[in-house]
């Protein structure tokens, strides 16, 4: 979830003192993955801080929790508006270290997981299809290695390695 807050002129300190008192706050709840903020590059345009879960339900239980809204209740004064936005799924394979902007363009991650996709299911096909098992397995056996290596290995190292393609910005006509 990324949660965007317009600061109330000459009270950016306070605003970072209440960041991180949501961020402690939200770390004691379940499935807290992490959370980190963006400073805005000039006075007045919004402040970005995001968190993460593991699941939608984790993170409903912190939005819900009686935590957060004493805390955002407190807060009041420091900001003018706020603007929430959420994303799951394919977003989580490009998640880089440190880094805490929004997700790439959908397409671009079609385009990344697709040919990682495609590479290891031919390569994992070329594997398994020798060992003559029954079409169920074989496709069972492809689908948890092809979703861990993804995961785990695939997926972390292409998001590193094309991370200036996905993160730049559209290009103005």
């Amino acid at each position: 979830m990324t949660v965007a807050r317009r600061v109330a002129p000459g009270r950016e300190a306070d605003f970072e003192e209440f960041s991180d008192a949501l961020t402690r706050a939200a770390s004691a709840f379940p499935g807290f993955l992490g959370a980190g903020m963006l400073r805005p590059g000039h006075v007045g345009e919004p402040w970005h801080v995001v968190f993460r879960f593991a699941s939608i339900a984790d993170l409903r239980h912190w939005e819900e929790s009686a935590a957060r809204a004493a805390l955002l209740d407190r807060a009041e004064d420091l900001v003018h508006s706020t603007s929430v936005h959420r994303v799951s799924g394919l977003e989580t394979w490009f998640a880089l270290p440190s880094r805490t902007a929004p997700a790439p363009p959908r397409w671009k991650m079609f385009v990344v997981s697709l040919a990682g996709i495609y590479v290891l299911q031919l390569v994992l096909n070329l594997v398994v299809t020798p060992l003559a098992l029954p079409l169920p397995l074989r496709v069972g056996v492809v689908a948890v290695a092809v979703t861990a290596l993804m995961t785990w290995l695939v997926m972390p190292r292409l998001a590193l390695l094309l991370q200036d393609w996905l993160y730049s910005p559209p290009r103005r006509a």
